[in-house]
């Protein structure tokens, strides 16, 4: 019995775009409600959320019936921690601020098994294994890890050309916040110089056979994105989604004034 099918990643390889959403609430209800929405891919975020390993894996098991594939966002470069995402069950991981193309070269070591990489083979008493139940998880798990470099400031960009030629990268994630504030635009995200650096880096990935992606928070972002060839594009953040609905719903209801302090 072989390692789980990555759909994920067999639809950044056949050239498919991929629609997700951010989840950083952390609470597996507010996850698993995410998985019944549609999206293609949803991310488990652990570099900007206060939740561990322990909780990445009750998110991970709260989308296991869900036909939204998980995606985590490790808080990270580092080994320990992708072994631990890993062994909990995801399949893909994406690193943040990847700077060169040796931490590239680092990261696909491990995602793989010895003798091509660094992972740990615990596998058997671990859930990724279906503790031990899928016999021959050893043996084709590599095949199925979707690795994915976030590339976020002036340092990456400048590396960006020795990062994608690396083996074993599926995409490359363009961070527009953090690569904003680097360029001094910080909160301006649709900068034009911003936008048109993601849009060069984009044409870049692609070129390289590999997947851009990127996290949107309006439409109008989104769609160029996805006009730029964008393919696996985050259209929001739960959290985000909640506090404007709620704010929304409060503005409409709540008379200007009511419950605030003397």
């Amino acid at each position: 019995m072989p390692a789980p099918h990555n759909p994920f990643k067999a639809a950044l390889k056949n050239g498919d775009t991929v629609i997700g959403c951010w989840l950083s609430l952390g609470d597996p209800l507010s996850t698993e409600i995410a998985g019944t929405a549609g999206f293609d891919w949803l991310l488990i975020d652990s570099e900007h959320t206060p939740y561990d390993i322990t909780r990445i894996r009750m998110q991970l098991m709260a989308l296991h019936a869900s036909d939204s594939h998980a995606v985590v966002r490790v808080p990270a470069s580092e080994t320990w921690m992708i072994k631990q995402v890993l062994d909990a069950g995801a399949q893909s991981v994406l690193v943040p601020m990847v700077e060169s193309a040796e931490q590239a070269k680092q990261l696909v070591r491990d995602v793989h098994f010895p003798p091509n990489g660094d992972r740990g083979v615990g596998y058997a008493g671990a859930r990724c294994s279906r503790f031990g139940a899928i016999k021959d998880y050893g043996q084709t798990a590599d095949e199925q890890i979707s690795l994915l470099v976030q590339v976020e400031n002036r340092a990456g960009l400048a590396a960006l050309d020795d990062i994608l030629s690396v083996d074993g990268i599926d995409g490359v994630f363009i961070g527009p916040a953090d690569l904003a504030a680097d360029m001094g635009h910080i909160g301006e995200l649709t900068h034009p110089e911003v936008q048109a650096t993601i849009q060069g880096a984009f044409k870049k990935i692609e070129a390289a056979g590999k997947a851009p992606g990127i996290l949107t928070l309006t439409p109008e972002f989104t769609q160029d994105a996805l006009d730029w060839g964008g393919r696996f594009v985050a259209t929001g953040l739960d959290l985000l989604i909640l506090a404007n609905a709620l704010r929304n719903l409060a503005g409409t209801w709540v008379p200007k004034g009511s419950g605030s302090a003397e």
